[in-house]
């Protein structure tokens, strides 16, 4: 249902008024090497590839939305691999993982599984960037997309279980595609 959503509305998602949310990639990137890799999971429109892309790192764009996919490679004219989360099989390959509104639509019984893979994905002191719509049960929104609505205690225990250092939430007011205000978990850790 997720994803359908993405394929169906992908022109209409993607060239949506939505800027990079430059002081999380800022510090994100703050944190990395001079032209670190940096792996993206849902890239969505590509906006913050982009971003990346123009600071000189070298950024690998993944989408599980074949349509989204190739709305991304319009903006930055490059290949966007398909993936699904679970399909991760990189060892030790990038310096960063940026995950901005896209873990959120992992179930809450698969995220570990998930966290491990990324965990696996990253080289040793790799920096994890992900951001969650704030909540305290998995749900659907109006547009009947699936969101797992952690709460920053669930997230922490979640991450502290896993192996995670120097784990960081922020929890700020913000927006999403809906229009209705939302509460964002912004997270960042290392391996």
């Amino acid at each position: 249902m997720t994803t359908s959503f993405y394929d169906d509305n992908a022109e209409t998602y993607a060239a949506r008024d939505r800027k990079p949310p430059t002081a999380r990639l800022d510090a994100f990137l703050a944190a990395l090497p001079e032209k670190a890799r940096i792996l993206e999971l849902g890239c969505g429109g590509g906006q913050d590839c982009a971003y990346m892309l123009s600071k000189g790192f070298d950024v690998t764009p993944t989408d599980g939305s074949a349509e989204l996919a190739r709305q991304a490679e319009k903006l930055i004219g490059r290949p966007v691999k398909i993936m699904r989360f679970e399909e991760l099989s990189a060892h030790e390959e990038f310096d960063g993982v940026w995950a901005e509104a896209s873990l959120l639509h992992v179930p809450r019984a698969d995220l570990p599984g998930i966290l491990t893979l990324i965990r696996s994905a990253l080289k040793q002191d790799g920096v994890f960037h992900a951001s969650f719509k704030a909540g305290t049960a998995e749900g659907h929104d109006s547009f009947g997309r699936y969101y797992n609505y952690p709460s920053m205690e669930w997230l922490q225990t979640l991450f502290d279980a896993g192996g995670w250092r120097d784990i960081s939430i922020n929890e700020v007011d913000g927006g999403g595609y809906d229009g209705k205000p939302t509460r964002w978990l912004h997270l960042a850790t290392r391996k």
